[in-house]
Order: C-alpha cells, then sequence, then structure tokens
C-alpha cells in the first residue's frame, strides 16, 4: 500500500510483549490499551496481544473496555478505572469489567448500579500516593475501607484490589508514594480484604525498580516500542516501535521536500523548526507544518512519489518528536488522525 499511512507492525507488539514479561517476571503484565491503544487500533492489538497469552488489559474508559471485552471473551481480565455514569457502570458490571475506585462517591455509585442490576462489582481501591491523579487521600483512606466492609458484606461489591499511580520524577519521591502504598495496602488487609492484585508501577517503574513490580504493572508505552522522555534508548529496553507513519513525497522543490501530512493529520506544528526527519543516514531539518502538508530539507536524489518514515521503525521515533517540543512519545502517537488508514503487518 502507498499513501499516508500508520503501518502497525503485529509481530514486534508480540516481541515487545515478550520482552516487558520477561523483564517484568515473577508480576503480571497489564497491557493498557487506552486511546485506541495508543493509536495503533484498540481490536486488532487486544486481539494479537491475547493470543500472545496477555490475560489483564488496561481499557481507561468502560467504551475501550467493552470492545476489549468483544474482543477477548470471558478469558481475560479488564480494568477501567475512568470514573463514569449509571448507564457505564452498568455496562462495565455486565461485562465483567474490574474498575478503579479513586473517591468514596463513586464506589457509593458502583455499589448502588451493583443492587439494583443484582451484580458484584469488583473493584480496586485507588490510593493517592501523592501524584493526586484521582485518588483516596491517606487520611481518608480508613473511613472508605470501613465503608468498603460493609458494602462487601451486603454484596454490591468486590474489593480485589489496591493500586495508584506515582510520578516517576525521581527515586526519592517513589520511595516515598511506595511506603504510603504499602500502608494502604496493610491497612486494607487489616480491614478483612483479601487482596487478589496490587498494582503500582507503570512502563518505567516496573522496568527500572524490581520492588515497585508486586503481583501486576500496567505497561503501554514500553509494549508499543515508546521509551520516555530523556530515557533508556529503545535498544537498552530491548523494545521496537510498533508503529510507523508514512507520508509520500508529493513534490521537490530547489532544496525542499514537500512531504504528504500535516497538522490535520495529527503532527504537531509546533516541531516545525524544533525538530527534523531522518532519510537513511541523512537528518531532514523540518522547516514548516502546514495543515495537510509539510516541508523539509531535501535530499540526495530526493523525487515525488518516495516515502518518508515520520516516526517509527527506519525513522525517528515518536519520543525523538515528542523531546523537541517538551512532550511524550505517546502524545505524537495518540495524535495520529483516526482517518489515516491503519495497515497490519506480521499478523
Amino acid at each position: 500500500m502507498t499513501g499516508l499511512r500508520l503501518e502497525v507492525d503485529l509481530g514486534v507488539l508480540a516481541a515487545n510483549i515478550a520482552a516487558v514479561r520477561a523483564r517484568v517476571a515473577p508480576a503480571e503484565m497489564m497491557l493498557i490499551v487506552k486511546d485506541d491503544a495508543y493509536g495503533h487500533g484498540l481490536e486488532a492489538v487486544v486481539s494479537r496481544a491475547s493470543a500472545e497469552g496477555v490475560r489483564w488489559f488496561g481499557a481507561f474508559d468502560v467504551h475501550d473496555a467493552l470492545v476489549t471485552r468483544g474482543v477477548v471473551g470471558e478469558g481475560a481480565r479488564i480494568f477501567s478505572w475512568l470514573t463514569v455514569g449509571r448507564e457505564e457502570i452498568a455496562a462495565a458490571l455486565d461485562a465483567h469489567v474490574d474498575l478503579g475506585v479513586g473517591d468514596a462517591g463513586f464506589l457509593e455509585d458502583i455499589a448502588s448500579v451493583a443492587r439494583t442490576v443484582g451484580a458484584v462489582a469488583r473493584v480496586h481501591l485507588k490510593i493517592d500516593t501523592g501524584l493526586h491523579r484521582n485518588g483516596i487521600r491517606p487520611e481518608q483512606w480508613p473511613s472508605v475501607l470501613e465503608r468498603s466492609v460493609e458494602l462487601q458484606a451486603e454484596g454490591a461489591i468486590r474489593v480485589v484490589g489496591v493500586w495508584s499511580h506515582i510520578a516517576e520524577a525521581s527515586d526519592e519521591t517513589d520511595d516515598e508514594a511506595r511506603a504510603v502504598f504499602e500502608e494502604a495496602v496493610s491497612a486494607a488487609e487489616r480491614a478483612g480484604f483479601a487482596i487478589e492484585v496490587r498494582h503500582l508501577a507503570a512502563s518505567a517503574a516496573s522496568f527500572a525498580r524490581a520492588q515497585f513490580r508486586y503481583d501486576l504493572v500496567r505497561v503501554g508505552a514500553f509494549c508499543y516500542g515508546v521509551r520516555s522522555a530523556h530515557g533508556e534508548s529503545e535498544t537498552a529496553l530491548g523494545v521496537r516501535p510498533v508503529g510507523s507513519l508514512i507520508a509520500p513525497v508529493t513534490r521537490v522543490d530547489d532544496a525542499r521536500a514537500v512531504i504528504g501530512v500535516g497538522s490535520l493529520h495529527g503532527l504537531p506544528s509546533s516541531l516545525a523548526r524544533r525538530a527534523s526527519l531522518r532519510h537513511a543516514t541523512d537528518a531532514l531539518p523540518i522547516d514548516r507544518i502546514d495543515e495537510a502538508h509539510s516541508t523539509v530539507t531535501a535530499w540526495a536524489g530526493s523525487a515525488a512519489g518516495e516515502e518518508i518514515v515520520v516516526f517509527g521503525a527506519g525513522g525517528r521515533s515518536a519520543t525523538d518528536l515528542a523531546e523537541a517540543i517538551g512532550t511524550v512519545g505517546e502524545e505524537i502517537l495518540v495524535r495520529v488522525s483516526p482517518l489515516i488508514p491503519r495497515t497490519y503487518l506480521g499478523g
């Protein structure tokens, strides 16, 4: 296929998943598939990951959780942590989705819906360890546990997990967060809960610090071959980019080549004059990004009809581009327009 497209190599995805699982063992890996599997295509990614033996998926919102359930059937656990309304809670419970709970009000909403539909909600209570991203404050944790005991006794919920996000800003702050997390887990166990899964670490912490892995780690970026900003290289991590954004050269004018990708396709206009693309060994500074086209420095022999890897295998990584504008590689991926065709290799 020619023309602007995102090529997704499912064989590379499988290899990355294997590398991550080997690194974090004996903890189990939850594959994060939020934002349409970081723009790679939710159904294709989940289907291949399931075939590779992945049994935990993190879907963020209920819509993606339901799509994931439709792909994997009942053979996997699906975790969703976006606070939602009653209809979505009911849909999640019907699909046997585990729900992350970051405040007392949402816990009550879940219990109320569970009573109405006659279900038992599997919940993971989230302690705020300092990132302040939708979590129960430590001073509120005892009262939420007390209420959870009551709700579990009446059969509305079952507390199966304790979890949190960490900042990954420094070892010191992360160690402080881990201490808060461990005390929250201990308090939950003292309250009588049989905690099945404790999960604190995402991609970077799960690789770098074994003591953060617990029972389950939530990995998104590394499985898609996206390194952390200013972190270890993909080669050092043992992963490769799964998605490659490929654009055609539409014309060559003097020392400039025009390629068929622009801001309407999701390429951040702020990359102009800050980043470069790559053709073989040549660095191609980005001079301009318009709505449907971008202009880069031409290379020897460049001609209309050629193709450029904007990011991905054989080109810059998504994180290379992200670092030029002070963001993360995941943002470069999820900005790619859903109207751009996805083509799949290694299926």
